[in-house]
Protein backbone atom coordinates (compact mmCIF):
# COMPACT_ATOMS: atom_id res chain seq x y z
CA UNK A 1 0.00 0.00 0.00
CA UNK A 2 2.81 2.45 0.76
CA UNK A 3 4.77 3.61 -2.24
CA UNK A 4 8.44 4.39 -1.99
CA UNK A 5 9.36 7.92 -2.92
CA UNK A 6 13.15 7.98 -3.14
CA UNK A 7 13.36 11.46 -4.71
CA UNK A 8 10.80 13.20 -2.49
CA UNK A 9 12.71 15.02 0.28
CA UNK A 10 9.48 15.45 2.29
CA UNK A 11 8.65 11.73 2.32
CA UNK A 12 8.33 10.57 5.91
CA UNK A 13 8.60 14.10 7.35
CA UNK A 14 5.54 15.20 9.29
CA UNK A 15 4.33 18.77 9.51
CA UNK A 16 5.10 18.72 13.23
CA UNK A 17 8.68 17.65 12.54
CA UNK A 18 9.06 20.54 10.08
CA UNK A 19 7.73 23.12 12.53
CA UNK A 20 9.88 21.79 15.39
CA UNK A 21 13.03 22.05 13.26
CA UNK A 22 12.15 25.55 12.08
CA UNK A 23 11.33 26.78 15.60
CA UNK A 24 14.56 25.27 16.92
CA UNK A 25 16.54 26.86 14.10
CA UNK A 26 14.85 30.28 13.86
CA UNK A 27 12.61 30.70 16.92
CA UNK A 28 8.95 31.71 16.72
CA UNK A 29 9.67 35.40 16.14
CA UNK A 30 11.95 34.88 13.13
CA UNK A 31 9.70 32.12 11.78
CA UNK A 32 6.83 34.63 11.91
CA UNK A 33 8.91 37.07 9.87
CA UNK A 34 9.81 34.48 7.26
CA UNK A 35 6.28 33.03 7.02
CA UNK A 36 3.98 35.88 8.11
CA UNK A 37 0.93 34.08 9.48
CA UNK A 38 -0.80 34.79 12.79
CA UNK A 39 -0.21 31.31 14.18
CA UNK A 40 3.52 32.15 14.22
CA UNK A 41 3.27 35.80 15.30
CA UNK A 42 0.44 36.04 17.85
CA UNK A 43 0.79 33.67 20.84
CA UNK A 44 2.42 30.92 18.78
CA UNK A 45 1.98 27.30 19.74
CA UNK A 46 2.52 23.96 18.09
CA UNK A 47 -1.19 23.08 18.26
CA UNK A 48 -2.47 26.28 16.67
CA UNK A 49 0.21 26.13 13.98
CA UNK A 50 -0.59 22.54 13.05
CA UNK A 51 -4.32 23.23 12.93
CA UNK A 52 -3.90 26.30 10.71
CA UNK A 53 -1.33 24.79 8.36
CA UNK A 54 -3.38 21.62 7.82
CA UNK A 55 -6.30 23.76 6.64
CA UNK A 56 -4.35 26.31 4.60
CA UNK A 57 -2.45 24.87 1.63
CA UNK A 58 -0.63 28.08 0.63
CA UNK A 59 0.78 28.55 4.14
CA UNK A 60 1.79 24.90 4.40
CA UNK A 61 3.57 25.20 1.07
CA UNK A 62 5.60 28.15 2.37
CA UNK A 63 6.53 26.22 5.51
CA UNK A 64 7.57 23.21 3.41
CA UNK A 65 9.69 25.44 1.18
CA UNK A 66 11.38 27.08 4.16
CA UNK A 67 11.97 23.66 5.73
CA UNK A 68 13.64 22.38 2.57
CA UNK A 69 15.72 25.53 2.20
CA UNK A 70 16.81 25.32 5.84
CA UNK A 71 17.37 21.58 5.96
CA UNK A 72 19.27 21.18 2.72
CA UNK A 73 21.15 24.45 2.43
CA UNK A 74 24.87 24.07 2.39
CA UNK A 75 26.47 26.13 5.12
CA UNK A 76 29.13 28.52 3.99
CA UNK A 77 32.50 27.84 5.55
CA UNK A 78 33.91 30.48 7.88
CA UNK A 79 36.42 32.84 6.32
CA UNK A 80 40.02 31.74 6.55
CA UNK A 81 42.08 33.46 9.21
CA UNK A 82 44.47 36.01 7.80
CA UNK A 83 48.08 35.60 8.74
CA UNK A 84 50.12 38.73 9.25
Amino acid sequence: MSKEQPRNPLHGVTLEMMIRLLVTHYGWEELGRRVPVRCFTVTPSMGSSLKFLRRTPWARQRVEYLYLATRFSTPTPPPAAKSE
